[in-house]
């Protein structure tokens, strides 16, 4: 029963992710300084949607959001789905979150996608966000994080990346965005992630 309830919240929650468009990611627009009219050069946010603000479609009060931070929660969480299916990684790393999702407790996985949603947005150039998370070598340690599972290695390490690259193309991201600047900034951690 605890595969099937996962299931059904898993279809519910993609629908939702899916339902949002991830078109702004592949165009780009010019960011101009009003008093100068000068172009500035344009962060990675900016492209992914930056600070523009939209209706929230996960929101049942009509709450916004930046585009930019919708966009990558939309990458993120996908990505979380990808790695929930991985037999490499799913069992291994996040029982603790498998097991609350399978008895219709969000909240782990809410906590997640908040976290990962803020690293990204920060690493990507977004100025109205916060990463307040665990730093990555107790994030990823289970000594100083009782929900991760184990600690990963180089393989597990670029299964996840290429589990988010997966999230990444079911939301409409080019494998050139992916991989000239998201897989990047994954990378960037790697040595505080990988600790065997």
């Amino acid at each position: 029963m605890k595969k099937t309830n996962f299931k059904s919240v898993m279809a519910i929650v993609a629908i939702v992710v899916m339902g949002v468009s991830m078109s702004a990611m592949m165009t780009s627009c010019k960011k101009s300084s009003s008093s100068t009219s000068a172009t500035t050069t344009m962060t990675l946010y900016d492209t992914l949607g930056g600070s523009v603000m939209v209706k929230d479609p996960t929101s049942t009060s009509g709450a916004m959001v930046e585009q930019g931070y919708l966009n990558l929660r939309s990458v993120v969480d996908s990505a979380i789905f990808v790695i929930a299916a991985d037999p490499k990684l799913n069992s291994k790393f996040f029982s603790v979150l498998l097991g609350e999702v399978g008895s219709g407790n969000l909240s782990g996985f809410t906590k997640l996608s908040n976290n990962l949603t803020n690293f990204f947005a920060v690493a990507t150039g977004a100025t109205d966000y916060t990463y307040t998370g665990l730093n990555m070598t107790a994030a990823h340690n289970p000594a100083t994080n009782n929900r991760m599972g184990a600690k990963a290695d180089s393989t597990d390490f670029n299964n996840f990346v290429g589990d988010v690259a997966k999230g990444a193309i079911q939301n409409g991201v080019s494998t050139d965005l992916i991989n000239n600047h998201i897989a990047p900034i994954i990378f960037s951690v790697e040595g505080q992630v990988v600790q065997k």
